[in-house]
């Protein structure tokens, strides 16, 4: 306490960093962010240290601006739908990450991306502003007339172009500032780059998240040995990481190895448990001198006294080192007439080792080759893959049993592998969410030659071959119902919504305002299936696409009876029924009253009675 009263203003700033970190420089408002931040004026002017490039502006509305598409489900494409907490989701993930917000915002506890490098030879999204939100879905969010994404949705960023940053940095603002949203306050999200980007990377990451959540940069010694066709050859990546909340975030330690843990015994069966003799003296540099400190220590067998070595002193004072005598917590060695040492209990350690920065204890990425040559066959299908070694030890850094990990540049999925893995290790329920958009497999590539017509495809397929190999691994072990490993995946594809979108910047005449008018007198497109509406309805309640759904007398419910949904039909036996059910809420469609206005005023009166919030659309 410093006496003095609460300082308003601060606490004002302080809760909007919390929210808007984004708009701080050197711990101060940064007034153009703000106005930016909120749809304001977005242009950035002013000479000041702030990160600036070509085309922020653009970035920042592409993140502001709303969508209203949908994510489908495909059954066939998934293994074990009903049951599963896994998603894979196929489109373009900026609009991906939007249509997640309600349902998932604050609820990530880690995310991985392993984004484009930007070397001069990477596609990367193209993000166009100017378009229709039609048009932009139809180009970058799922398919051509033969149901695949064209290279429209992607360009090559060569390093001729005036804005070969520029346009890397515009692709990454967006996602990493949709990504924030959806992570915990004690979540936490590591990014994979090498030296063509790391610097702009960390100065996106300061202002996306807000440079004092940033933790640390981890460097991976990718390969054994250095490319020998350069004079300093690179044979590290990085990975930046960063906090939600540097105040709010949980790591996990280190598991100690079956040799650490070796060294670790119980010869004297000590009550406390297996012990490894530790120095006694105190760690100070130079032999600094403390009197209290200096005395003997006597062997109570031996009667010998031993004194600290020169210029140095016990790490205890005297009554401590009595105190560990009597509890048998000191060790004189084998023979009871060495020196004496501390006994350091293996249940009064840490719970495991501290990470460092240097990760040279990971798989290389010529692991990640391997990997996929063992599940997909001998193909060539990306260069130097990230091992799922490699993932598996990030996912243990970052999340719990429990947790939901993200990664929405998701590629061939190694998180996914890395997720199951794990799982299948220590028990847990971690559950992922892979975001990968169909880009084109070259049609000269040894992967579409394979049947493969998209990346998507590929990292479906991988998972489906991780779950084949665990459960053909594990046969007969254990039974895999009971053991509650999550061995499936749901997959869901972006679409436009199965809701007509009232476009009134089209209309220019009286006739074309009537034409919409009758066109929206049924709100529900004409090809929309019923699943389809289900699913779009969750998610824009904020529910979870794993949600629990029980059919039953032509009601879903959602979560037991958190909520009601009803598209088929709906008379007065529907609605006694859901009145019965006593939901949260009742959401309904408008053309289920058929036009009987006096029927749908009645079913809003008798739903507020019952204390049912209800919604017609």
């Amino acid at each position: 306490m410093d006496g003095k009263s609460l300082n308003v203003v601060e606490e004002k700033l302080n809760d909007l960093k919390k929210i808007l970190p984004e708009v701080f420089t050197e711990e101060k408002v940064d007034w153009e962010k703000l106005k930016a931040a909120l749809g304001e004026d977005i242009e950035f002017r002013e000479e000041r240290y702030h990160l600036n490039w070509a085309g922020k502006s653009e970035a920042f509305r592409a993140l502001q601006t709303p969508t209203t598409a949908t994510l489908v489900p495909d059954k066939n494409e998934s293994v074990n739908f009903d049951n599963t907490e896994n998603l894979f989701i196929e489109g373009e993930n900026l609009e991906v990450l939007k249509v997640l917000q309600k349902s998932y915002f604050g609820k990530i506890k880690m995310i991985y991306i392993d984004p484009p490098y930007n070397t001069g030879n990477d596609f990367i999204y193209s993000d166009k502003f100017a378009e229709s939100r039609e048009d932009y879905l139809k180009r970058s969010g799922t398919k051509d007339e033969n149901g695949l994404i064209t290279r429209e949705g992607l360009f090559r960023n060569s390093k001729d172009s005036g804005h070969y940053h520029s346009n890397w940095l515009s692709m990454m603002y967006p996602r990493l500032f949709l990504a924030r949203n959806l992570l915990r306050e004690d979540g936490v999200i590591f990014v994979s780059i090498d030296d063509n980007e790391v610097h702009n990377l960390r100065m996106l990451m300061n202002e996306v998240f807000g440079e004092e959540n940033f933790i640390v940069s981890i460097i991976w010694k990718k390969r054994s040995t250095p490319p020998n066709d350069q004079i300093i050859g690179a044979d590290h990546e990085y990975l930046a990481v960063y906090a939600k909340s540097i105040e709010s975030v949980a790591l996990n330690l280190k598991e100690r190895s079956a040799e650490q843990i070796s060294r670790y015994n119980n010869p004297d069966n000590h009550p406390k448990g297996p012990w490894t003799p530790g120095d006694l003296m105190a760690n100070v540099k130079g032999g600094r001198y403390v009197k209290s400190l200096y005395y003997p220590i006597v062997n109570p067998k031996t009667g010998e006294s031993h004194y600290p070595s020169s210029n140095g002193n016990w790490r205890f004072n005297s009554e401590k080192i009595q105190e560990l005598l009597n509890n048998n917590e000191i060790y004189f060695g084998d023979n009871g007439k060495g020196r004496p040492k501390l006994k350091r209990f293996l249940c009064d350690v840490k719970s495991g080792i501290t990470y460092n920065t240097i990760w040279n204890f990971v798989p290389f990425n010529t692991k990640g080759s391997q990997e996929m040559t063992d599940l997909l066959g001998n193909l060539t299908i990306f260069d130097n893959p990230k091992p799922s070694g490699l993932i598996f030890e990030l996912v243990k850094l970052g999340s719990e049993k429990d947790s939901i990990i993200l990664d929405f540049f998701s590629g061939s999925s190694t998180t996914a592998h890395a997720v199951l893995d794990l799982n299948k290790q220590d028990g847990g329920k971690r559950k992922f969410i892979m975001v990968q958009m169909p880009e084109p497999c070259g049609e000269d590539s040894e992967a579409c030659k394979a049947g493969f017509k998209t990346i998507a495809e590929i990292g479906k397929e991988r998972i489906r071959q991780v779950i084949k190999k665990i459960k053909a691994e594990d046969e007969g072990k254990f039974d895999f119902a009971k053991s509650g490993l999550d061995l499936g995946f749901k997959v869901f594809k972006l679409r436009q919504s199965n809701f007509k979108i009232w476009r009134g910047d089209k209309i220019e005449s009286e006739e074309e305002l009537l034409r919409q008018m009758e066109a929206h007198a049924d709100p529900v497109a004409k090809e929309a299936k019923i699943e389809d509406i289900l699913y779009e309805l969750l998610l824009k309640s904020g529910k979870e696409l794993t949600s629990e759904i029980e059919y039953k007398d032509g009601i879903f419910w959602i979560n037991k009876n958190e909520m009601a949904i009803v598209l088929e039909k709906i008379d007065e036996d529907v609605v006694k029924t859901v009145i019965n059910g006593k939901p949260g809420k009742l959401i309904t469609l408008d053309r289920l009253f058929q036009n009987n206005d006096q029927f749908k005023t009645n079913t809003l009166l008798q739903m507020k009675d019952a204390e049912i919030e209800m919604s017609v659309v």
